[in-house]
């Protein structure tokens, strides 16, 4: 199979384009070429918004999409390869549905409104669903939208599961926010990866998410502990106590959202469509391993900030929180 990823050096782009030279597949990368090309791939050089000219020529069985800026640059790219293309998979969110989700909801929520495939800069879900738009302007049940819910696992340039696990390495007490037993939904960046190679042909929308329940903040963190020969005292607070400290969930403490509201949103969602389409999930001490083996092998830091925010606790915000047990 004839593979183009648009993208191919970061995170799921990594993930993906890895799985198809491990597959045999002949595989092209488009990428502005500020990274060495992954081995066994063929590199072309441009800029979704500006020049796509080495996309001119050249024919491809299956297209993979991790854009997340502008929809207008999926526009163009999707236009142009409208012809010499098979399949194309752009890699979403469940970003794009209206807030708020109640548990439980599948591919058939309403959407977020206000969303255009002529897009320039807009907000996230909004430039995602504007990139579904553009790509089913062009393909039509030729494509594959991959609503993505929280992506973990080696390569993650975001730095939230690798934020706990340099945390949680360094010992010492801990502030974890409870509940200890909240059930966490995610999907390992690899495991995604396989299902969209798995699902070259199939069309339509798919919410990719590990089951209800596949892991909870407990297991998660002292996971970590495990996986880095640390001894962490784990002490629990309530997300009142949170709240009380002025810690922001999700930026603050990264994956973790308190119970209701935007928890269930992120992680009470219902990925039976994909599953029965051949998803499958690793347990999450095969994402926590290889993100610790990744992390030190690439010499990770902690970013300063990610998508204009910074990640994780500060010693100050520690310090808060720890002062409310």
């Amino acid at each position: 199979m004839k593979v183009l990823i648009l993208g191919g050096t970061q995170f799921v782009g990594t993930a993906v384009t890895e799985e198809a030279v491990s597959r045999g597949c002949r595989v092209t990368v488009f990428n502005r070429g500020n990274r060495p090309s992954p081995a066994g791939t063929t590199s072309l050089a441009g800029d979704r918004l500006g020049d796509l000219s080495a996309l001119g020529t050249g024919t491809w069985d299956l297209v993979v999409d991790t854009w997340k800026g502008a929809p207008r640059a999926v526009r163009e790219t999707a236009r142009l390869l409208a012809g010499r293309a098979g399949h194309y998979t752009y890699v979403s969110s469940r970003s794009v549905y209206a807030q708020p989700a109640s548990p439980g909801g599948d591919e058939s929520r309403p959407l977020v409104e206000g969303a255009s495939p002529d897009a320039g800069d807009v907000p996230y879900p909004q430039a995602k669903l504007g990139g579904e738009l553009a790509v089913a302007e062009s393909f039509g049940d030729r494509a594959l939208f991959a609503r993505a819910g929280l992506i973990l696992g080696p390569y993650e340039n975001v730095g939230r599961l690798p934020w706990w696990l340099d945390r949680v390495s360094r010992g010492g007490t801990v502030p974890a926010p409870g509940p200890a037993d909240l059930p966490l939904q995610y999907l390992d960046c690899r495991d995604l990866a396989r299902f969209l190679l798995d699902n070259p042909a199939t069309g339509g929308a798919f919410d990719l998410i590990s089951p209800p329940g596949h892991t909870t903040t407990r297991e998660l963190l002292e996971t970590c502990a495990e996986a880095t020969g640390s001894s962490p005292d784990l002490r629990w607070l309530s997300p009142e106590q949170v709240e009380a400290a002025g810690v922001e969930p999700w930026s603050d403490l990264p994956i973790w959202l308190p119970p209701g509201g935007l928890h269930d949103t992120m992680h009470q969602g219902n990925p039976a469509k994909a599953l029965a389409h051949g998803l499958t999930c690793r347990p999450v001490t095969e994402t926590v391993s290889a993100t610790w083996a990744w992390m030190r092998s690439s010499g990770w830091t902690t970013p300063d900030v990610v998508f204009g925010r910074r990640v994780g606790l500060t010693p100050a915000q520690e310090e808060a929180l720890l002062a409310q047990l």
